[in-house]
């Protein structure tokens, strides 16, 4: 099968293409090269550092023909997104709906999206969240994503292209950043293999539901035949809180190592803790006896 990946040099979508390569198909990547490396386009796949947005990707639909196309080229950073609404919404939702249109014009038969599991459903009514959960952003990363997505979905009523659409939870594993915003194992890992400290912010105990990459790259390579028309979450299904991801990191490297906590409250309220857990015992003792 002839597959498209846009964003095939990033961190998921270099995963994606070598599981599509592992199964014998013919892949081409389509990736800028703005957060993607060359180094993470797996040998056997054919590299184009070309913009969605140009013209050289219609002339690499034309001529490659692609039967699927695997949409992962994104504007992915949150801190991005708030600074410049416009770019983001251009990418990720005027983006999407360019490579929609590529796709009918150009005769593939299905696109595969990458979408985003959290950001498009907002603060949660209750965990885990299903797919059938209200769609409503408080970011314009998810606003954007969310785009994408009805873009794609509009050009299945108009014009027949098929779609399976995988909202992703918190991907981990090879090739993340561990320099970039987001992606606490990569950060984590990086820190403790330089033997340098790792800061949680809050408590710890917050849970967010983490994926590892080549879980969501198989799930790519069932959705070439199956979910068809379908907004599927590709997640555990369980929350795994940061201080577990501490723990087990630690362990997987082998060192011994405390965390530190973010001094939230210290910049907030100018506030830190005075009494020692020994001299609270104490206190709270005396204060039994009495």
């Amino acid at each position: 099968m002839r597959i498209l990946v846009t964003g095939g040099a990033g961190f998921i979508g270099s995963h994606v293409v070598e599981a599509y390569l592992a199964e014998g198909h013919d892949v081409h990547v389509i990736d800028n090269l703005a957060t993607g490396r060359r180094a993470n386009v797996p040998e056997g796949a054919v590299l184009h550092e070309v913009d969605i947005h140009s013209a050289e990707t219609e002339r690499i639909f034309a001529e490659f023909r692609p039967e699927v196309v695997n949409h992962h080229a994104a504007q992915a950073s949150v801190k991005v997104s708030a600074g410049d609404i416009v770019h983001d919404l251009e990418v990720n939702g005027g983006g999407t709906a360019r490579i929609a249109d590529l796709c009918v014009r150009h005769g593939a038969r299905k696109l595969i999206y990458s979408g985003s599991g959290g950001t498009v459903y907002g603060n949660p009514d209750a965990l885990p969240i299903a797919e059938t959960h209200p769609l409503r952003p408080v970011s314009n990363y998810g606003m954007s994503k969310l785009v994408g997505e009805m873009y794609i979905a509009l050009k299945g009523r108009m014009d027949g292209l098929d779609f399976t659409i995988l909202r992703y939870s918190n991907a981990f594993g090879p090739r993340q950043d561990p320099h970039g915003e987001a992606g606490v194992v990569a950060i984590f890992t990086g820190r403790l293999l330089a033997g340098e400290p790792c800061t949680i912010d809050g408590d710890g105990e917050q849970l967010k539901d983490y994926i590892y990459v080549g879980d969501i790259a198989r799930a790519n390579v069932l959705a070439l035949t199956k979910g068809g028309g379908r907004t599927l979450n590709i997640g555990v299904g369980e929350g795994t809180s940061v201080n577990t991801i501490f723990r087990t990191l630690k362990d997987a490297v082998g060192i011994e190592a405390e965390p530190r906590f973010g001094p939230l409250a210290r910049e907030a309220l100018g506030w830190r803790a005075e009494v020692s857990f020994e001299d609270g015992i104490r206190r709270t003792v005396d204060s039994f006896r009495r």
